[in-house]
């Protein structure tokens, strides 16, 4: 395909994510959180941001900036909204899923610059976003995920620093090892995320010149110093070895790090929760996870009431 087709298919598909009749699959927006589209300035760039909030907490919440899968040149913040929604009511949060730029036009490193650039500026300004700039986390679901990841990194060292990391059977290897790992082979043909999709996504997001190092987050020198981390994997999925993979070297650096396999279901189905059933206990477990990390003293609502399903 050239450029052009791949920015057009990548319209079309983003344009039926993000349509009333994709709910079906991606899942309703929960009824607790208002939805709002605003836009970001940024160095050379504005970006959207789709913006959940809970809808009777007034007060600062903490801030958990999502970015949505898609292999770096598809997906849309609106996929998420079902997750995002449930988690910014469950948390509570502020949860904040930015519209990174996309390859072919903006391939690597340009998404994690919007990424690491947003949340800085987010943080920057705690109080015009209603946000606690000291209870900060990111979250992201496959590339995203190595998205989330690398922020995390570069954090770690620039600020501002962050409380939790939540991976969603994110990619962490994108060097020419990337297809060694054993669930690569034995998911090669998972019409999820076939072998042929990956390889795609490499040759489209990886311009000439970029070492794929320095966005493969397993391939970076020390891990050590990172925050508390869940990584979420899904046995039928090519990318679960990269993952799990990750959450041993996160362990074997001193990181707080756990690592959940679901095992009857396949790559993004935190996105499709009308496919696939294993999607609300881990939404559950995330939910908890940034409950525990952002409000380690609380678990409920103010007033002590508590959502439906925490």
């Amino acid at each position: 395909m050239t450029d052009d087709q791949v920015i057009a298919a990548r319209d079309r598909a983003n344009r039926a994510a993000s349509s009333p009749a994709a709910r079906i699959i991606t899942g309703r927006p929960d009824r607790w959180t208002r939805i709002e589209e605003t836009a970001i300035d940024l160095p050379g760039r504005r970006l959207t941001l789709r913006v959940h909030r809970p809808k009777h907490v007034r007060r600062d919440l903490p801030l958990v900036v999502s970015f949505h899968g898609g292999g770096f040149f598809a997906g849309t913040a609106a996929q998420n909204d079902w997750l995002n929604s449930h988690l910014a009511a469950r948390c509570p949060a502020v949860v904040v899923s930015v519209e990174y730029r996309l390859a072919p036009e903006h391939p690597l490193p340009l998404p994690v610059e919007d990424g690491y650039d947003t949340v800085a500026r987010l943080v920057d300004d705690a109080a015009g976003w209603g946000v606690d700039p000291t209870a900060v986390a990111v979250l992201g679901e496959s590339a995203g995920g190595t998205i989330a990841a690398l922020v995390a990194l570069r954090a770690r060292k620039d600020g501002p620093s962050l409380r939790a990391q939540a991976l969603l059977y994110p990619g962490t290897d994108w060097t020419e090892s990337m297809t060694g790992y054993a669930s690569m082979t034995e998911n090669a043909d998972n019409p999820t995320l076939p072998m042929s999709r990956l390889l795609a996504t490499r040759k489209l997001s990886l311009p000439p010149g970029l070492d794929p190092r320095d966005v493969s987050p397993i391939k970076f020198d020390s891990l050590a110093g990172l925050p508390p981390a869940l990584v979420v994997t899904a046995a039928l999925d090519p990318l679960a070895d990269q993952g799990s993979r990750y959450a041993d070297r996160l362990r074997a650096e001193g990181v707080d790090a756990r690592l959940s396999c679901y095992e009857k279901a396949t790559h993004t189905f935190l996105s499709t929760p009308g496919l696939v059933p294993a999607a609300r206990p881990a939404r559950r477990e995330v939910a908890a996870f940034l409950r525990d990390h952002l409000h380690p003293a609380r678990s409920g609502l103010p007033g002590g009431s508590v959502h439906p399903d925490v």
